[in-house]
């Protein structure tokens, strides 16, 4: 045996021996707390009879720990993941109420209920130790942290793995460009701002660049045009299509699957990261081999269900459960009470935080966050060429607390630890990793059009079109990306019910779909998209009604004499094609409005009635359609300007004064940037059945 193999193996069997004392002392600790746990040798109590059973205890609890347990949650692959993380805590206690019955000397017992919690905390401490004493060690800290990875690959040694620098990806959800520079001149971000080169002693190592999304400023088509090149014929968040007669809606499994082939078919490559990628907490694959906790595939039935798979390689260490258990606690009181102060303080803009909130939000800050955090360590543990990881936390809050919220900034605190605690692994690597961050989109702040006005986009729809509105205005609720990754983690049904329209009558109702503050109308009893012409011949007042409601910023319909047609305010009627000269409701919206406009346009399920809310271009609000007071989804103010940040060994993104617009440039540069470390990338159709991480 190799001198350093003798010293690993040394170092090895010291933490062992360290953490078994101190489960000992724990577990002794535990029994003179608790009064339903016990201790005590077979043939008398003395102090030192009862130090050896609680030894032989941890001993047996420690290796029953570390060889059942990783089959118990392989045999568990088909419970929801969700629902694992909650039997840990059982199963657990019952692996230390069968180690305290296998010992061969003593009497020792604990109540069912007693020890779930014993348990719990030894996993904790041995967990806690463990760790603090690996992380001295750098081999042994790089080792401990492998385990998250693919165990199917051969383990690399630190240099030894390939020559060429890996990247991960980093997306802050809904994290636009100044509210980045407000949280790293604030202090909230002390990493990102060393990246920068604005902490103490540090040197600047990355770039950050603001770019310009399309029309639609969410993360179905941000995310889609950048991991897969196109993000054409995506006009919201949520549409309906005439020929399939199908609300569309970004983040529903079904349909974000088949926006993902869309995409493949129209750019004829699988995606980003085709070559060697990993795919974590996304909306689409990106066309990696590695998935986990990607919506695109989370339909998908059966014992390797790739949705859930990263829960399930998270949940294999108890310990995992158990400080994520404790943190989503911690989350859901700490959301309860700042929503309750908010009541009691009377803050406006306020929507409602109860329900089933607090835990939706609890999953998104912490549960998806820690399993997401693990899967890239494991990633870049293994060496793989790219990683692409979504961390939806920020997006999730400030939809409901505000982008500026007292929440938010601890979200944003909380984030910034993950990423340093990426860029700390990332030492231990066995290859060099370059580290992007950017975001999909921003949010833009204001109360809802619900709120100001009392009513509804469709209530106002219907009005204009002379049908029954009824006396109390149904809510949109939020549609945010966290809802979706809930039930698909719980195997729930993540069709939306009321979002399936098959009408069956010609002269069905009109169906209006928010996306944020860009609203969706459309007659599906009408093939084809509707002009102006025959909407005014069939409801005279309605685009008037539309175009002249204080909360409506603009409207886009198809017209037979002018082709696309914006209408606004005060009979104003502006051509697509002379929004340059004149460009009318569009010029509170700034340069590239009418671009963007221009394009969704020409998409072939445009609905025939595009809403855009008011904006206020010296306040920075526009008015939600959906119950969201940091919203996203159309044009006007911080949502559509969100930001890249990238290493100054890469290339710069645009040259000085050029404006980076759109997800799919973005995807170009970062298809650029992937050439650059030499790395296999390379288009390829639809490759073969992809693997589970």
């Amino acid at each position: 045996m190799s001198g350093a193999r003798w010293r690993r193996l040394v170092s090895a069997l010291w933490r062992s021996v360290a953490v078994w004392a101190v489960s000992t002392v724990t577990m002794l600790a535990l029994a003179g707390i608790l009064p339903d746990f016990r201790i005590q040798s077979a043939d008398g109590d003395s102090a030192t009879q009862i130090a050896v059973t609680a030894a032989l205890g941890a001993g047996a609890f420690g290796i029953l720990s570390s060889v059942v347990w990783p089959l118990l949650v392989r045999a568990l692959l088909l419970v929801p993941a969700l629902v694992l993380g909650l039997l840990v805590f059982f199963l657990n206690g019952s692996l230390l109420w069968l180690a305290l019955r296998i010992i061969p000397s003593g009497e020792s017992e604990a109540a069912p209920e007693t020890a779930v919690v014993v348990a719990a905390v030894m996993s904790a401490v041995a967990s806690a130790t463990g760790g603090a004493l690996a992380v001295r060690d750098d081999d042994a800290y790089r080792r401990r942290l492998y385990r998250l990875s693919d165990r199917r690959r051969a383990e690399l040694e630190p240099g030894s793995g390939p020559s060429t620098p890996g990247v991960v990806f980093l997306q802050l959800d809904g994290v636009g460009h100044d509210v980045l520079l407000e949280a790293v001149g604030r202090g909230l971000m002390p990493a990102v701002a060393a990246w920068l080169g604005d902490g103490e002693g540090s040197r600047t190592t990355h770039r950050l660049t603001p770019w310009r999304t399309d029309w639609s400023s969410q993360t179905g088509a941000s995310q889609l045009g950048i991991l897969h090149g196109s993000n054409h014929d995506i006009p919201a968040f949520r549409w309906y299509e005439k020929d399939t007669r199908e609300v569309m809606v970004c983040n529903r499994p079904t349909s974000a699957a088949e926006l993902q082939r869309r995409a493949i078919a129209h750019t004829g490559d699988g995606g980003l990261l085709t070559m060697d990628g990993a795919s974590r907490g996304n909306l689409f694959s990106g066309g990696a081999d590695q998935l986990a906790l990607v919506l695109s595939v989370a339909a998908r039935r059966g014992r390797k269900n790739r949705s859930r798979a990263g829960y399930f390689a998270y949940f294999s260490d108890p310990a995992n459960a158990v400080r994520t258990a404790m943190s989503f606690v911690a989350d859901v009181g700490r959301e309860i009470g700042e929503s309750t102060w908010a009541r009691l303080k009377r803050r406006r803009p306020r929507v409602g935080r109860g329900g089933l909130y607090p835990f939706i939000r609890a999953f998104a800050t912490v549960i998806e966050r820690d399993v997401v955090v693990a899967a890239v360590i494991g990633d870049m543990l293994a060496g793989r060429s790219s990683v692409y990881a979504d961390l939806v936390a920020y997006d999730e809050v400030a939809h409901h607390s505000g982008p500026r919220s007292r929440d938010t900034e601890k979200v944003l605190q909380r984030l910034d630890r993950s990423l340093a605690l990426i860029a700390q692994v990332a030492e231990h690597a066995p290859r060099a990793y370059r580290i992007v961050l950017l975001s999909d989109h921003g949010q833009s702040p204001g109360e809802t059009f619900h709120t100001r006005y009392g009513l509804g986009l469709g209530e106002l729809v219907r009005a204009g079109c002379g049908l029954p509105v009824p006396r109390k205005a149904r809510r949109t609720h939020s549609g945010a990306e966290a809802r979706s990754a809930v039930r698909a983690a719980l195997r729930r049904p993540v069709e939306e019910g009321h979002e399936q329209y098959r009408p069956s009558s010609r002269h069905s109702e009109p169906l209006v779909l928010a996306s944020g503050n860009l609203g969706l109308v459309s007659f599906p009893d009408v093939p084809h998209r509707m002009s102006r012409e025959e909407i005014d011949a069939r409801h005279p007042a309605l685009l008037t009604t539309l175009a002249n409601h204080p909360g409506v910023g603009f409207v886009l319909v198809r017209s037979e004499e002018h082709g696309g047609l914006v209408l606004g305010a005060n009979g104003a009627e502006i051509p697509l094609d002379e929004l340059d000269e004149n460009p009318g409701p569009l010029a509170d919206f700034g340069p590239g409005a009418a671009d963007a406009v221009r394009r969704t346009h020409t998409f072939p399920h445009t609905a025939d009635i595009m809403v855009n809310s008011w904006y206020d271009p010296q306040e920075g609000e526009v008015l939600a359609f959906e119950e969201q007071i940091g919203s996203h989804g159309g044009l006007g103010g911080a949502q559509g300007r969100p930001f890249l940040m990238s290493p100054l060994t890469f290339s710069a993104p645009v040259e000085d004064g050029v404006e980076l617009v759109g997800a799919e440039q973005v995807h170009h540069v970062l298809r650029r940037w992937l050439r650059e470390c030499d790395g296999p990338q390379v288009p390829v159709e639809t490759g073969p059945e992809q693997r589970v991480a």
